[in-house]
């Protein structure tokens, strides 16, 4: 067992993955969540020592996917296994490249001709349900899921969980001394009827990572200017605001110099977008950590999101030849554009 302590952790959702690839490839019950392609978009950057993994996970959660984390450069002692069974099943497809549906898995194995999976039967899609102020659900974050191992690192992530889950952390990882704390939201708090919570959430932030669809969600009635909605977020005490908006690449907002940056996305060759904002998140923290300037950051998590993309499976990435990711990098750099 990894027993070092970690520069980095992660928080998030682990997942047991049904996919129907733009390829048409099928992948039944494979290891899938934000957390894990976050921490492999970070570990493409800074593989030691292993980043801290933090999750809720069930008691019918393979034991041998928590070990294969653990082999491929992760530290899984702060994945909690609860004493009962928890449906992690998350089922996707794809209607075109980058548009992925979540709906009814019966009607697109149905499409394609393909027989549908026993593992799947009785699986429900998720609901655009908001997220609840008042009751925390089995897979949210508790402070004390953060073994005390964890709480020497100094940077962390928190990838999309829910409202009181990030309500929580920052506040926890503050006191604990952490300086760098980035955050990407969740769908269902990203609302105008969270308007009023917002702030207190991102407040303290070094950076603030949310989907377009996300912010323009949000910000529904009030504008349609991403740079105006990054400002907006900022003023409310986050140093760093990017947008990322898939193939359009990410907005980054500065709020100490209020710089605007334009930073296209990598040309990669897409084979599946599965996790490719997730990845983002991770390299974007270690890029921040290893440069502490923000525009590297996002080049950082810009590349960690192009190499995930061009293959299937949450370790694709890591298997990347040496050098690939710095040669992206450099030649990424070319291609910045200032607002």
């Amino acid at each position: 067992m990894i027993a070092s302590t970690p520069r980095y952790i992660i928080t998030g959702q682990l997942r047991r993955d049904y996919a129907i690839l733009p390829s048409g490839k099928v992948l039944l019950d494979v290891p899938g969540g934000n957390l894990i392609y976050a921490a492999a978009g970070l570990t493409l950057w800074e593989p030691e020592p292993p980043p801290g993994l933090v999750a809720r996970v069930g008691e019918d959660y393979p034991q041998e996917w928590i070990d294969n984390f653990e082999k491929n450069g992760f530290d899984t002692r702060g994945i909690h296994v609860l004493a009962e069974a928890l449906d992690l099943r998350s089922f996707y497809t794809y209607a075109e490249r980058n548009l992925r549906l979540m709906d009814d898995p019966v009607t697109h194995f149905s499409r394609l001709g393909l027989e549908f999976p026993k593992t799947l039967l009785g699986y429900r899609p998720p609901t655009l349900n908001l997220d609840s102020r008042t009751k925390l659900s089995p897979t949210s974050i508790r402070q004390g899921d953060i073994i005390p191992d964890y709480l020497d690192a100094t940077a962390a992530h928190i990838c999309p969980v829910d409202y009181l889950t990030h309500t929580l952390l920052p506040a926890v990882l503050r006191q604990a001394g952490f300086t760098t704390t980035t955050m990407d939201p969740s769908p269902g708090y990203m609302n105008p009827t969270y308007w009023d919570n917002i702030p207190a959430l991102i407040s303290g932030l070094t950076a603030f990572l949310p989907a377009e669809e996300e912010v323009r969600a949000l910000f529904h009635g009030r504008s349609s200017n991403l740079w105006e909605m990054a400002e907006a977020l900022a003023d409310y005490g986050c140093e760093f605001i990017v947008i990322k908006r898939g193939e359009g690449g990410q907005l980054l907002y500065d709020s100490a110099t209020h710089s605007r940056w334009e930073i296209p996305a990598y040309d990669a060759r897409v084979y599946d977008p599965t996790g490719a904002g997730d990845a983002f998140c991770g390299g974007f923290l270690a890029g921040y950590r290893r440069t502490f300037d923000p525009l590297q950051a996002v080049l950082h998590g810009n590349i960690s999101a192009s190499i995930t993309v061009e293959g299937y499976g949450v370790f694709y990435a890591l298997d990347a030849l040496p050098g690939l990711a710095q040669a992206r990098l450099d030649a990424l750099r070319q291609a910045v554009r200032k607002a």
